[in-house]
């Protein structure tokens, strides 16, 4: 569970999909400010559509965070997920190496709201 500053762990249990992924607790976290096509290779309308497909996203999820201990920060919630910007146990920022893979889209609207991608 985030602390009072949103910060968090997730030991990864499974992943879901391009842009969702299960903690070990049964939290739900939703990669902030991505969006990957989903499993039936459609895009959610109001969504960035990435060119990619969905299976390529969720290859590339797994490749990032399978197994993994990541260090999150809670950014708000959609649908029973917490939202977040997590990074792996090697220290690369999920969300942006989603994004910069190709297999996912950067969604501008949530990423004006919280930069993703940050260097600092």
């Amino acid at each position: 569970m985030p602390d009072s500053a949103g910060g968090f762990a997730c030991q990864v249990s499974a992943i879901t999909d391009g842009d969702t992924l299960r903690c070990a607790d049964g939290t739900r976290i939703r990669l902030h400010a991505v969006a990957a096509r989903e499993k039936d290779e459609s895009c959610s309308p109001g969504h960035p559509c990435p060119a990619a497909s969905g299976a390529a996203a969720t290859a590339e999820l797994t490749e990032l965070a399978a197994g993994q201990r990541l260090q999150c920060r809670a950014t708000g919630r959609s649908y029973n997920r917490v939202t977040a910007i997590c990074r792996n146990e090697s220290g690369v920022e999920i969300n942006c190496a989603m994004v910069q893979s190709g297999t996912t889209a950067l969604w501008p609207r949530y990423n004006e709201q919280m930069p993703i991608c940050d260097r600092s």
